[in-house]
């Protein structure tokens, strides 16, 4: 079980950064510890009060004051966190209703909004944490630094929630929404891909461990969110076995199909077997732990949403195309992750399938194509699109691919657009196929 500590806390840390739990709950336990322990400290030092001017808080020798200040902001403090919830209900229902229902996780995981409601409920607590301090009997008491503490903190909760609701405000502008997750997947490429294209480059898949091998059946259906490739290297050295993951991350797998297949079956027990799967964390739904097809799938999503006829805004489909390039450009410059282990050199013991570079193209340019033949606007973006990502690289296979998918794109636009229309896209394929030369 220790063993499978680190996937777990990866997955587990993963999940409380992307929600409303965490940050918020660990910035209200904190504040409200300081609260509990600044009253208890400045009863036990009553000179601490006096560092406090008297204009600040003149009523020394009143508790009932105190008391009235602490409940008072305590009760304001939840209210406004009722109208802080009730905007970020209404924001998810827009986001998920207008873009799509994808894109959710990149508004739990959007640190202005745990910090906002951190510092509400932080204040609170607070407030509760020292009002038991503020008492009539049996010797009367004020906390004077902890009530001025708690006006302080108030006033940053005022100016918290100005910044809340203009940061709210723009962060429900599509083309904020994009940039957000085009950076958040560009991020998950530099932790996958962290060493540029030629300088690592992986083996080829070995002939030797492409053999059937004994089965390892799955335990839990869902999607593949991230795969401990260094434990899989450790344990298949450890047991001189080779392992072959069936599927890569991102895809769904049900219950009962194999997930990874091994050689040497005799060495397999039903423990180690166990073993194996702990390295797999397998849950309901997509994120952006190794998936870098997972954020280009939001913003296609995005882009969809953007050209139905229901919306028909075509601006904010470009924007998506503009996004999807950056991102394609950064995949393609970077070493792709290693399909193939080794351990020792040269000794391959692991082969994990990724995505390559026809389903990496298909995922960002089909479904826009598709949908989008008849739009002018959107078919030039696309092809502005493939020159700017054929522009940064000199690899001919890109520059196969972008070329076949460039002519797709021209041909089956032609036969939904006036004669005029059509003349600007082949003009415009002429342009890429000269800077392609294939």
């Amino acid at each position: 079980m220790h063993r499978r500590l680190p996937l777990m806390f990866r997955a587990f840390a993963y999940e409380l950064r992307g929600g409303f739990l965490i940050r918020p709950f660990a910035i209200a336990l904190a504040l409200g510890a300081v609260g509990a322990i600044l009253s208890s400290v400045e009863e036990r030092v009553p000179a601490l009060g006096a560092m406090v001017p008297t204009t600040l808080f003149p009523s020394r020798q009143d508790p009932q004051t105190a008391q009235l200040i602490l409940s008072s902001i305590a009760t304001s403090i939840m209210t406004v966190v009722s109208i802080v919830f009730a905007i970020l209900l209404m924001t998810l229902t827009l986001a998920s209703t207008q873009f799509s229902p994808r894109i959710l996780i990149s508004f739990v995981r959007d640190r202005a909004t745990q910090w906002t409601l951190g510092v509400l409920l932080g204040t609170f607590s607070y407030c509760i944490a020292v009002l038991p301090a503020a008492r009539s009997l049996p010797v009367p008491f004020v906390p004077v630094v902890s009530v001025t503490g708690a006006m302080l903190l108030a006033l940053v909760a005022v100016a918290w929630l100005i910044f809340f609701i203009h940061h709210i405000s723009q962060a429900i502008s599509v083309n904020h929404i994009v940039d957000r997750i085009a950076r958040d997947t560009e991020l998950v490429i530099d932790e996958l891909m962290p060493h540029p294209r030629g300088l690592f480059e992986p083996m080829s898949q070995p002939e030797a461990a492409n053999g059937d091998g004994a089965r390892i059946l799955n335990q839990r259906s869902g999607y593949i969110r991230f795969i401990d490739t260094k434990r899989l290297l450790a344990l298949s050295a450890s047991w001189h076995i080779g392992i072959r993951v069936e599927r890569g991350v991102g895809q769904f797998i049900p219950a009962g199909l194999p997930l990874l297949r091994v050689t040497r079956a005799d060495r397999i027990d039903p423990v180690r077997a166990a073993e194996l799967q702990r390295a797999f964390d397998i849950g309901p739904t997509r994120t952006l732990q190794q998936d870098v097809a997972f954020g280009v799938i939001q913003i296609v999503d995005i882009a969809l949403r953007a050209i139905s006829p229901a919306v028909n805004d075509p601006s904010t489909a470009i924007s998506c195309i503009d996004q999807l390039s950056c991102i394609l450009i950064r995949w393609l410059g970077r070493a792709p992750p290693p399909s193939v282990l080794c351990d020792p050199p040269h000794v391959p013991r692991v082969i994990i399938p990724w995505i390559d570079l026809e389903g990496m193209l298909d995922l960002t340019f089909e479904q826009i194509r598709h949908y989008a033949a008849a739009d002018l606007a959107v078919n030039l973006r696309l092809l502005r699109a493939m020159g700017d990502i054929a522009a940064t690289t000199q690899r001919y296979d890109v520059h196969r691919a972008l070329a076949a998918r460039a002519r797709i794109l021209v041909e089956r636009a032609a036969e939904h657009m006036v004669a005029v229309d059509a003349a600007r896209l082949r003009q415009r394929l002429a342009t890429l196929e000269k800077q392609l030369a294939v």
